[in-house]
């Protein structure tokens, strides 16, 4: 199995229990091994007192595109710290995506940039997460 067959499988055996993102409406796509897309339109439920997204809701598809990114290698791994960044709002009817690349891993850590950016592909917020890695292999043994 190369490396992105391996990260695509994690990512779906990772997406079987991801009720979270599901149920977001978020969509994943995972172009290579250590960086992932992750897609979600802002409904009408997922503005603030302002008709603006939540910021909150930035956060998690910022966080699912990152989970989706650093758990490529068969290592679950787990995200030990974030930075975010608000931009510009992201309004009712946007289609946002979180666009989540690798710039640092290590045995135990890595380093990762989100960026969100509207249909327009205008920026939104950045991100940066730290990993870590438990050992702990994401997918079920081969026999």
């Amino acid at each position: 199995m190369d490396d992105l067959e391996r990260a695509r499988r994690c990512g779906e055996q990772m997406w079987i229990n991801d009720k979270a993102s599901q149920a977001l409406g978020i969509e994943v796509d995972i172009p290579e091994a250590g960086a992932a897309v992750a897609t979600m339109l802002i409904r009408e439920d997922m503005v603030n007192g302002f008709g603006v997204c939540h910021g909150g809701l930035l956060v998690a598809l910022a966080d699912t595109a990152f989970a989706f990114a650093c758990n490529a290698y068969n290592d679950v791994t787990l995200a030990s710290a974030v930075q975010a960044e608000f931009l510009r709002p992201a309004q009712r009817g946007d289609v946002l995506s979180a666009i989540a690349r690798e710039e640092y891993r290590g045995r135990k850590t890595g380093y990762y940039t989100i960026r969100i950016v509207n249909q327009d592909k205008e920026l939104v917020s950045l991100f940066r997460g730290r990993s870590a890695a438990t050992g702990e292999a994401l997918l079920p043994a081969q026999k």
